[in-house]
């Protein structure tokens, strides 16, 4: 099975602060559906940064798609092929209109704009947002700003999507919509979520960050159960 993605021996430190990442590895291949759990400030969403390049480790090796990546050059195929949806939707969202925000994407690949549009159309029925092009942004719920931000990732049509904190802050309705919308979705995936019950229902395996290192949660547990 060729990997998607790989991390190895990964170490980060923000300037004045502990090591987040000392030594963690993974790997992603097709049709998996990864969480990761770990303490608050455990380095998850640094994790996630360094796969895509936002953020470069200082040891270590990051390879995606059997290539591996240093420069920024690198990183751009691999964040046209990597959907990175951001913990906070407002730093995702920046357009006036949902149809422009999820738009941004496919028009920067070269579709036309009625390619575009139409990809906007089929995009925001998938999330359950069908004819929300003409909605004000800004004025969504967080609920929805969070759908829109996952329909602008798979407007780009990815290869694997990253997800941290998917469903943080959404009622019980929004979250079983989202657990349906990513359940239907045939990419690979990596899930940093604090939430038991919907990691148990959306993935397949579930590693551990904590102290640096990544690594199965106890096997007395079961996995998609973990405290973090």
């Amino acid at each position: 099975m060729s990997l998607l993605l790989e991390g190895t021996g990964l170490h980060f430190t923000y300037p004045h602060r502990p090591p987040v990442l000392a030594g963690a590895d993974l790997t992603l291949g097709p049709g998996d559906r990864l969480a990761i759990t770990g303490p608050n400030g455990a380095g998850k969403s640094t994790l996630l940064q360094i796969l895509v390049g936002l953020l470069r480790p200082q040891a270590g090796r990051v390879v995606a798609f059997g290539i591996e990546r240093h420069a920024e050059a690198d990183f751009h195929e691999v964040r046209r092929r990597v959907g990175y949806v951001f913990q906070d939707p407002d730093d995702q969202l920046f357009c006036p209109t949902v149809a422009e925000d999820v738009a941004f994407g496919p028009l920067n690949l070269g579709q036309s704009r009625a390619q575009a549009l139409e990809t906007v159309a089929r995009v925001l029925d998938v999330v359950g947002l069908a004819g929300f092009e003409g909605r004000v942004t800004h004025k969504l719920s967080g609920g929805e700003k969070r759908l829109v931000s996952l329909a602008c990732v798979m407007a780009m049509d990815p290869d694997v999507l990253l997800l941290d904190e998917p469903t943080n802050a959404l009622d019980e309705e929004t979250t079983a919509r989202m657990e349906a919308v990513l359940l239907s979705l045939p990419q690979a995936m990596i899930v940093v979520s604090h939430d038991p019950h919907f990691r148990r229902k959306v993935v397949t395996r579930t590693l551990r960050l904590q102290g640096g290192r990544l690594a199965a949660p106890d096997p007395t547990c079961r996995h998609a159960r973990g405290t973090g």
